[in-house]
């Protein structure tokens, strides 16, 4: 069948069943068990929930929405509802009830999947911004006899709802597929949400599958190869990967039993591509280097070794034969990369030390860039080359062009491809402010193309920050430099509109109570390991490593580590850890006011938000330190 006739995810599926039937689609561990499902299992299960959603009344153009973790029946309810003719919306697993009421209610979703009792009751509390919903289909009856709501629906009498109609009309799948068209929305797809609450970005069936493909032009994939779904489903590059992606190329898809197991799991498959966040590459590599403290002489002395002469031979665009036969060979295997043939990382920067320790390693890792509403990445580093700084060059089918750029070439990136979303939903305003008229998306970014044709990230346009003295700096670029530290897991760079650059710090808990512990250093929380003197001067020499990279006008001044984690609960990051910097200059302007007053130390009186919704209070004070540029800052003055 042609590509144009294969032109929606369930025309797809209904394709590769008739032509992969008993070929493994996907596996799911559950019980320290590896349940596989074959393309056929994966057409039936999708064939018995659209036509349970279809006996129920689901309508073509519906919203349904999907609510828990990454599972084979979040995919199967997704490609149900795009068969009908349906959007599907995912959303955060780990969202507060008010922020899925947002979604729910702004989309208007008629029906929504969850996980569990967990995520049912979210939903039950959510009142009447859940006005919409005629169906709540929960997957875990466990603890659900007690719920009287006549809109729950269990999973099991969904299917069979489904295989009733199926009896009844044994066609009725196979039309309401056929029916669908390549220019249906399929996916809404929840933007990033940094200033305000999230947009849902507008994906047809056609232009998306078009944009994967150019994709797999220069990352190929098949059958024979094998992904590991870890990060969340409503994000789009795992909407890429996991469920776009093995339509085209028949990849299987592997799901771990539960996060905490999720890099054993990982371990147990081996794969041979895999797509990680910033953060977990990150702390991947914090928990090798933990473990290694714990080792003894001998193993520290090797490993350092190691990664000192594999570094510098990637460096020379080369591998280290012996560091690898030593060392790496055994650490790849144990980390569950033996196999991997492309490694890729995207959302954020990716510190070159911990690039650099990956393909030393002998992992084939790339930085990638994109935006939801581009369909996910447009961008890939070269295969072999090792590239620190930028994102990559542009897919076949991708423009890019840097408009408004300043001295140093640094501008608005604005790109354009054929599978770029149609619209934001309900929201023309917002869709004609990115949108130009012939046809390119003003991303919001700023950056440039070097000599090579590659594209460098550096802030959010509007996040572009200026001091009173007229010094601009983006403080994304220095914040990333900052989480480049094994020690510092989350940073705040602030100046704008003020006399210097300050920073507020987050230490990387996991290496940071490694290095307390090795130093007999006592501590029983988060909080007072945060406040404890010593730690506070690991992090400043880290600031001084950071402050000597930059120009001394952009160098950061005073610092404070704060006494918790930014936490997606109390609106200070996203889902996906981007800063919410409006957030952030309100909730702490009181240690902001106190380090450019002068002051050495600050009182901290606060609320917190707990993972299950309750509220807690933090009393703290926190030294506020100088480094050796506000020495010189204040000299010059």
């Amino acid at each position: 069948m042609s590509e144009a006739a294969l032109d929606t995810f369930p025309k797809l599926l209904l394709h590769n069943a008739e032509r992969w039937g008993d070929r493994p689609a996907m596996r799911e561990k559950e019980f320290g068990i590896w349940n596989v499902y074959t393309w056929r299992d994966y057409r039936d299960r999708v064939r018995e929930i659209a036509l349970g959603l279809a006996a129920l009344g689901v309508r073509r153009g519906e919203v349904v929405a999907l609510l828990g973790r990454n599972r084979p029946n979040w995919v199967w309810s997704e490609l149900a509802a795009h068969a009908l003719g349906c959007m599907s919306l995912g959303i955060y697993e780990d969202v507060l009830a008010a922020e899925a009421g947002y979604l729910i209610g702004y989309a208007e979703a008629a029906v929504i999947f969850c996980e569990d009792e967990e995520q049912v009751d979210k939903v039950l509390q959510i009142g009447p911004a859940a006005a919409s919903l005629r169906m709540i289909v929960y997957h875990d009856d466990r603890g659900m006899r007690k719920y009287t709501d006549p809109r729950l629906v269990s999973w099991n009498a969904l299917l069979e709802r489904g295989r009733q109609l199926d009896r009844v009309e044994p066609h009725r799948f196979e039309q309401e597929v056929a029916a669908g068209r390549g220019s249906d929305v399929a996916v809404l797809c929840t933007t990033s949400g940094t200033t305000s609450n999230p947009k849902l970005a507008m994906l047809q069936h056609e232009p998306f599958l078009r944009h994967i493909r150019a994709y797999l032009e220069v990352d190929p994939r098949g059958p024979e190869d094998e992904y590991v779904s870890i990060l969340p489903l409503p994000w789009i590059m795992e909407q890429v990967y996991t469920v776009a992606m093995p339509l085209l190329c028949g990849i299987r898809a592997n799901f771990p039993e539960s996060t905490e197991t999720a890099m054993r799991d990982l371990r147990e498959i081996g794969p041979t591509h895999l797509l990680l966040a910033p953060r977990v590459w990150e702390q991947t590599a914090a928990d090798v280097r933990a473990r290694i403290l714990d080792a003894g002489p001998l193993t520290r002395r090797l490993f350092d070794w190691a990664v000192r002469v594999g570094t510098a031979a990637v460096e020379r665009g080369a591998r280290d034969r012996l560091a690898d036969f030593l060392l790496f060979g055994a650490l790849r295997d144990r980390l569950g990369f033996a196999r991997v043939k492309s490694a890729a990382t995207g959302g954020s920067a990716l510190g070159p030390d911990t690039f650099k320790f990956f393909l030393a390693m002998g992992v084939p890792l790339r930085q990638l860039y994109g935006q939801t509403e581009l369909a996910g990445a447009y961008t890939l580093q070269v295969h072999d080359e090792v590239d620190t700084d930028s994102s990559g060059v542009p897919f076949p089918d991708t423009e890019v062009r840097i408009d408004d750029p300043d001295e140093n070439g640094v501008g608005e990136i604005v790109t354009r491809h054929p599978g770029m979303f149609k619209g934001y939903f309900k929201n023309e305003e917002a869709t004609r402010e990115v949108l130009t008229a012939d046809g390119w998306m003003r991303t919001g970014d700023a950056g440039y193309l070097d000599d090579k044709g590659r594209l460098v990230v550096i802030d959010r346009v509007k996040d572009i920050a200026r001091t009173t003295a007229g010094v601009r700096f983006s403080p994304q670029f220095i914040e990333n430099k900052l989480k480049f530290s094994p020690y510092i897991g989350e940073a705040v760079v602030l100046g704008n509109r003020r006399p210097y650059v300050t920073a507020i710090l987050c230490i990387r808990y996991s290496m940071v109570s490694k290095w307390a512990e090795s130093r007999r250093i006592g501590f029983t929380t988060y909080q007072n390991l945060a406040a404890n003197r010593e730690v506070v001067d690991l992090l400043a020499g880290e600031v001084e490593k950071v402050n000597a990279s930059l120009p001394e006008s952009q160098r950061i001044r005073r610092f404070v580590v704060l006494y918790k984690e930014l936490d997606p609960d109390d609106g200070e990051v996203t889902r996906t850890r981007k800063v919410r910097r409006s957030v952030i200059d309100q909730r702490y302007a009181a240690i902001i006011d106190a380090m450019y007053a002068g002051r050495d130390r600050v009182h901290v009186d606060t609320v917190v938000t707990f993972e299950d919704g309750r509220t807690g209070r933090i009393e703290a004070d926190l030294e506020i330190r100088d480094t050796s540029a506000h020495t010189t800052f204040a000299r010059a003055a």
